[in-house]
């Protein structure tokens, strides 16, 4: 769920506008309707949160709050049908939260969504941190920052960890200047482009202070609370199903213990963690078959994770209980 060093973009558009757009249909009279359940059906806007309902466990106020932009959205473009005027809404996003809570996956939803609802040319994301925009000397971070930007047009631009843009200790630092370009491409082609910065609440506060035209353009603040470690627990036995893996039931009460364990443990990251956890475990397990007395092995031994597999963690080591739970 993190951005890659290199940009990433999953569809490529040019940059600007197409040459001719159609003309709208002209206003409703007043007294006309409009079915709204129609609409939203007719926009996809459920298939899109759907399918990020099934992608993420938990995370309720985060797609609720994407539920609420979307109605709204949608209302707009009813109101619109009847003549009624309004300036086109800003959807400059702010992402905060803990690593593995699922940001990037809800800012690609959000480039599909928007894109539905017409409100973009494209539903591509382009994913960047601070690597992908600011230069190392002078005159390289205009040039880098609008390559990054023109392949962003028509979808949303998402940059994880954006505080990283701004180095206040650093006077020679050219992060300040790949800021100006964004606050300008935010404000004048809000139209073509979505923005979505994210990263820790903490220093994303900090650097919204230190750059408050940044903060302005910011229509929509969305927090990712951390996972409970119930729902990461299913959050493991999915990623495992989704690898053609089960749990045995004892491995399942390991990977509960596992994950009590894990979640107040340094560098915890989620759904980052958990998944880390489960590729770990077909490590074993895979060591486990090819070691074991017997090579012959059917389905079930090599689609199963077993309680020794999670038990060998560095989680464990501290204590008697993977003797105990292993005798």
């Amino acid at each position: 769920m993190t951005a890659t060093p290199e940009a990433e973009v999953t569809e490529r558009q040019p940059f600007g506008r197409p040459a001719a757009e159609e003309a709208p249909p002209p206003p409703l009279s007043p007294d006309a309707v409009v079915d709204l359940a129609s609409a939203r059906r007719e926009s996809g806007v459920d298939d899109v949160l759907a399918t990020l309902g099934e992608e993420l466990v938990g995370l309720v106020p985060v797609k609720t709050r994407i539920a609420e932009i979307a109605a709204l959205l949608l209302v707009d473009r009813a109101r619109e049908r009847f003549g009624v005027t309004a300036p086109r809404p800003t959807l400059h996003m702010s992402f905060t939260g803990n690593p593995g809570t699922g940001k990037t996956t809800v800012a690609l939803r959000m480039a599909e969504l928007l894109h539905r609802l017409g409100y973009l040319r494209s539903g591509h994301l382009v994913s960047v941190t601070r690597d992908d925009l600011v230069g190392q000397y002078v005159g390289h971070t205009a040039p880098k920052t609008k390559d990054v930007i023109k392949r962003a047009m028509g979808g949303v631009l998402f940059i994880d960890e954006a505080y990283y843009l701004y180095k206040a200790e650093n006077e020679r630092d050219y992060g300040g200047e790949a800021i100006e370009i964004l606050l300008q491409v935010m404000e004048n082609h809000r139209d073509d482009l979505v923005v979505i910065l994210a990263g820790y609440a903490d220093r994303m506060d900090t650097f919204f202070a230190a750059n408050p035209g940044m903060q302005s353009r910011i229509a929509h603040h969305i927090t990712f609370p951390d996972y409970s470690a119930a729902e990461l627990e299913l959050i493991g036995v999915l990623m495992a199903r989704a690898l053609g893996y089960r749990f045995s039931p004892e491995a399942h009460q390991v990977l509960r213990r596992y994950l009590n364990r894990r979640v107040g443990q340094p560098w915890f990251a989620n759904a980052r963690s958990v998944r880390n956890a489960v590729e770990r475990a077909r490590l074993r397990q895979a060591r486990r078959l090819l070691e074991g007395p017997d090579p012959r092995v059917g389905l079930a031994a090599l689609t199963t994770i077993e309680a020794p597999d999670l038990l060998a963690s560095r989680v464990f080591e501290d204590t008697a209980e993977s003797e105990s739970i292993a005798g």
